[in-house]
C-alpha cells in the first residue's frame, strides 16, 4: 500500500492505493508524515492540482470501491454521473440508483464515500437543496460547489 498527502485550499488531503488503483482520499485528521508514493498516486496527485486550478473538471483515475457494500458501490457510483458544476439531492440520488424510499441510507453511504472529490459526494444537498453534512465541513462543500461554478464560467 502506497500514500501520500496534498495540501488543498479545502484541507490537507491523503492519498492511498496501491500500483493498480487509488483506494482512498480523505481529509487528514492531523499533521501526517508522508508516506512512500508510486505513479498512480503522483498521478493522483496532479489531477488534484488540476482540479483546484480550475484546470480539470473530470477524473481518469482507477479506483477500487470493494471495501464497500453492494449498496454503497452503488451510491458511490451513482455520485460519480453527477456532473461537474451541477448538484443533486438525498432524494433523486435515491432515485436514480433505483432506491427511492433510501434517502437516508444513501445519505449514509455518501458519508462513507472513500474517494472524496473524485467521487463528489459534495455536490449532494439536502431535501430543502440546502448545505448538509460533509466529512470536510460545510465551508469546505461550500468552497467546492463555488469553485466548480466559478470554473464554469
Amino acid at each position: 500500500m502506497f500514500q501520500t498527502s496534498l495540501d488543498t485550499p479545502v484541507g490537507a488531503l491523503i492519498i492511498e492505493g496501491t500500483r493498480d488503483f487509488v483506494t482512498s482520499i480523505q481529509y487528514a485528521r492531523s499533521k501526517t508524515a508522508e508516506g512512500k508514493s508510486c505513479a498512480l498516486l503522483n498521478t493522483a496527485r496532479k489531477e488534484l492540482r488540476d482540479y483546484f486550478a480550475g484546470k480539470r473538471t473530470e477524473f481518469d483515475l482507477p479506483f477500487d470501491l470493494s471495501m464497500g457494500t453492494p449498496f454503497q458501490r452503488s451510491v458511490w457510483m451513482g455520485l460519480t454521473k453527477i456532473t461537474f458544476g451541477e448538484t443533486t439531492t438525498f432524494t433523486e440520488l435515491a432515485r436514480a440508483i433505483g432506491r427511492p424510499t433510501a434517502q437516508r441510507a444513501v445519505g449514509r453511504a455518501a458519508a462513507a464515500n472513500p474517494l472524496i472529490i473524485v467521487i463528489p459526494c459534495h455536490r449532494v444537498l439536502s431535501a430543502s437543496g440546502k448545505l448538509s453534512g460533509y466529512r470536510g465541513g460545510l465551508k469546505a462543500k461550500e468552497w467546492l460547489l463555488q469553485h466548480e461554478s466559478a470554473v464554469l464560467m
